[in-house]
């Protein structure tokens, strides 16, 4: 069993699924920072100045916190503006990745396009021809 494991962890794509899900985890890092630091700060201004991450409703009478951390501390809470941009984040990976693939796709075609054509079988009475040609020079 352990020759088993050691055989499937060293197969080519579970190190290369590995490898993907590393390089994933640190490109969303990547977005949510776009996202929470440059994005969500600009459309708060336009849309008066707020911290859209500090948007929600109270879902109880306790709450009065004027801040999210602070009001999911105090009661239950819907947290429209952190949804929004969890949201805004997974379409901007998302069109990331959509590019990448096109891209990807893109540089195949170009690649199956310039290789050369196989040539084809040669029609049945040439090959016939060619094979009484090779028995007769072996003779």
């Amino acid at each position: 069993m352990l020759k088993e494991f050691q055989e499937f962890i060293s197969r080519g794509n579970v190190m290369d699924l590995a490898v993907g899900v590393i390089i994933g985890a640190a490109f969303g890092r990547i977005v949510d920072s776009l996202v929470n630091d440059i994005i969500m700060p600009i459309v708060g201004a336009i849309l008066g100045g707020l911290d859209f991450n500090n948007y929600f409703f109270a879902l109880s009478s306790a709450v009065n916190a004027t801040s999210l951390a602070d009001a999911k501390k105090q009661g239950a809470v819907f947290a429209y503006g952190s949804f929004i941009t969890v949201v805004l984040n997974f379409i901007i990976l998302a069109f990331i990745i959509f590019l990448m693939v096109k891209a990807v796709n893109n540089l195949r075609r170009r690649l199956e396009a310039e290789k050369p054509a196989t040539p084809a079988a040669p029609p049945a009475d040439v090959a016939l021809l060619t094979e009484i040609r090779d028995l007769l020079a072996r003779k």
